[in-house]
């Protein structure tokens, strides 16, 4: 009977030959903890980061995150986990052609943005003042993506990731216009930190992935929602196809699809053999373009913002009601049903109340946030005998 642990070794010897020398080997997966089945089971060591992704809290409350049209009842307007399976696919076409490793693409797509509160950007613009205002800093996707697979999952004790997975959910910015990008290898733990409280201090920071799988990652982000997010806003009466400047039109496609396979095979072509990926200039200037028109007409379109204040009031409520219910230990508060009677001590040690709420509130779906808002604020139906 063949041995599973030689068949993997294969696997990692093969790699040596079948993947561009700028690709990462699995044999490079650095990782806090040493663990001793991985060591010795046989699957690939960054197949181990997608599959604890995967498998992981976080991961399941995609389903009910959105992407851009929160409060929205239409079933066929994108949520996060679509997004996410989307880049996912793209990534690892791009990284089968450029011979990059598919379980590192893999791993750090599923984790890009698992650290994403409810209602999209807007949750993180409102959560991200509260932060400031609370006296924890801001509120940064990328960075609360880490806090979540570092010291929220497994009640507090972590999936022990590896470095590069970490390091591609913390650099990958995908709202950040790039039209070319290289890596900057050699990081360590301590740099990943330092990369963190740099990024906190300055969040326009722009850090650059270790990995040239990262840098795929990054401009891939951007190929999996741009064309998507047109197709969801034609679907809702925002915007129209025949919108789209004639420059947009001709270089890129006017539908998903197309724009998808233009921006794709374009990377691919100008990417082969180098280490950095990127697009050539016409294709990055009408990248640029069609972001710009996506921000203007869909993203900060009025009519998709009348009810953000009403959501900004009850993040408010919720963040103050839940500080208040750990600093007087009321344990009958969903914070601690939910969220804290679960955590390790060393978690609990090791967080503010402020950061704890925090953790609480990004990890809510949007439907999960909406029901605490009225189960706590506003009057709820009495039972019609009391006992």
């Amino acid at each position: 009977m063949v041995k599973l642990r030689e068949l993997r070794d294969t696997l990692d010897r093969q790699e040596e030959t079948r993947l561009s020398p700028y690709a990462a080997r699995s044999t490079q997966a650095i990782r806090r903890r040493f663990e001793e089945r991985i060591a010795e089971g046989h699957r690939q060591e960054f197949a181990v980061d997608a599959d604890r992704i995967l498998h992981s809290r976080a991961y399941t409350r995609y389903i009910d995150k959105t992407q851009v049209f929160y409060l929205i009842d239409h079933e066929h307007i994108s949520h996060r986990v679509l997004h996410v399976q989307l880049l996912s696919k793209i990534a690892r076409t791009i990284g089968r052609y450029l011979r990059l490793n598919e379980d590192l693409l893999e791993a750090i797509a599923l984790g890009h943005d698992i650290g994403h509160p409810p209602f999209g950007h807007d949750g993180e613009r409102i959560l991200s003042a509260l932060c400031r205002d609370h006296g924890i800093g801001p509120f940064l996707h990328s960075v609360q993506g880490l806090q979540f697979v570092d010291q929220v999952e497994k009640q507090g004790r972590g999936l022990n990731l590896s470095l590069q997975v970490l390091d591609g959910i913390l650099c990958h910015d995908g709202e950040v216009h790039q039209e070319r990008l290289a890596p900057e290898p050699e990081k360590t733990f301590a740099r990943l930190a330092e990369e963190i409280r740099r990024k906190m201090a300055d969040p326009d920071l722009s850090l650059k992935p270790m990995t040239l799988e990262g840098c795929v990652v990054r401009l891939a982000d951007t190929i999996s929602y741009i064309g998507r997010d047109l197709e969801d806003a034609i679907t809702l009466n925002l915007v129209r196809r025949e919108d789209l400047s004639d420059n947009v039109a001709q270089r890129l496609g006017r539908t998903n699809g197309v724009i998808v396979y233009s921006l794709v095979a374009d990377l691919i072509a100008h990417s082969f053999d180098k280490n950095y990926v990127g697009y050539s200039p016409e294709v990055g200037r009408a990248l640029k373009e069609l972001k710009q028109f996506n921000y203007d007409r869909i993203y900060n379109n009025p009519r998709i913002k009348e009810e953000t204040s009403k959501i900004e009031g009850m993040f408010a409520a919720m963040f103050a009601r839940f500080l208040e219910d750990i600093r007087h230990r009321r344990l009958a508060s969903p914070i601690w049903g939910d969220f804290l009677n679960s955590m390790d001590q060393a978690y609990l040690k090791s967080h503010q109340p402020g950061e704890m709420v925090r953790d609480y509130l990004a990890s809510m779906t949007d439907a999960q946030f909406l029901r605490r808002s009225q189960e706590l604020f506003f009057p709820q139906p009495l039972p019609a005998r009391f006992a």
